[in-house]
């Protein structure tokens, strides 16, 4: 019978573009990390389109409180222009953050979800990053159950986690955006909830598809509890990091640039005061673009 490990295994090892890779290492060779992540739809989808998400994890203790670093790349591969968002933090921090040991709720929620494992620096560290993607998915099924209903398919579980998390965090997500990250993975959640039940020895009975996890009132209590302390703290951690993320987003210029011209049309020169201070910047560039735009009847 598979087990989680197995399961995390698998997924983790999801083919890519060897584009992809390659752009891993050099990130990777550039920061001195152990383990290079790809996630998000171009994951799903093979595209090199859009922006590529990485997390690149360190060795070390975390260096920054406010975690992770966030960055912006772009790089010419053979004649393509490859554009990459990029998280940093320590992979300490990152599996501690997955067993659900800090006050974050981002990271359990993100990588219950697909994500690649595309550089690792030996096997040592590719065995520490599935561990930790492995208690991503045992904190995730364990709030999931706690807040989701007595018994139910293993979708309204995760749905019932998806839809508390978003709306503890400071996000902007259309309703039922629980619904379509579900649909469009429904594959990678396919058995998921059970092997990660089974993981952490949490009984359950099944018939057909439908589950009756056995969770104690005390433990449900315990996590309930445990959750009511992230729920209260998420939005503000949430909004810490955003602030942090206008002033020290590296590359956000260029980030920012390609966002506008890609949705609106209108090139974006970069100076170089503009990729010294975005912030500041932001105000005449989006006059400029309101100017042209009127210009052009767009």
């Amino acid at each position: 019978m598979a087990t989680l490990a197995d399961r995390i295994a698998e997924t983790t090892a999801a083919p890519v573009d060897p584009a992809v890779s390659e752009f891993a290492e050099r990130l990777a060779e550039e920061s001195g990390a152990l383990a290079v992540l790809f996630y998000g739809s171009n994951l799903r989808t093979g595209s090199l389109e859009g922006v590529l998400d990485y997390y690149v994890l360190l060795p070390g203790k975390q260096r920054e409180k406010i975690w992770p670093r966030v960055s912006y790349r772009e790089w010419d591969h053979g004649g393509e222009t490859l554009r990459a968002k990029i998280a940093t933090m320590s992979l300490q921090t990152f599996a501690e953050a997955a067993r659900g040991e800090l006050l974050d709720t981002t990271i359990w929620a993100r990588f219950v979800q697909p994500s690649a494992l595309v550089w690792q620096r030996d096997g040592a560290a590719g065995d520490a990053v599935r561990e930790a993607i492995g208690e991503a998915a045992k904190t995730a099924a364990r709030l999931s159950i706690a807040l989701g209903p007595a018994s139910g398919a293993a979708e309204d579980y995760w749905r019932a986690l998806f839809r508390a998390t978003y709306k503890a965090e400071f996000r902007v997500e259309k309703p039922g955006r629980e619904d379509s990250i579900l649909s469009v993975n429904a594959d990678h959640f396919d058995g998921l909830l059970p092997l990660a039940l089974n993981a952490q020895g949490i009984p359950y009975e099944r018939d057909g598809n439908r589950l009756t996890p056995h969770l104690s009132e005390s433990e449900r209590s315990k996590v309930q509890g445990w959750w009511g302390k992230r729920q209260r703290l998420g939005k503000l951690l949430n909004v810490t990091r955003l602030l942090k993320a206008s002033t020290t987003f590296d590359g956000a210029a260029r980030y920012a640039a390609w966002k506008v011209e890609r949705h609106t049309g209108v090139p974006v020169e970069l100076t170089p005061w503009r990729e010294k201070h975005p912030v500041l910047a932001a105000p005449g560039v989006l006059f400029r673009v309101w100017k042209e735009r009127g210009r052009r009847g767009g």
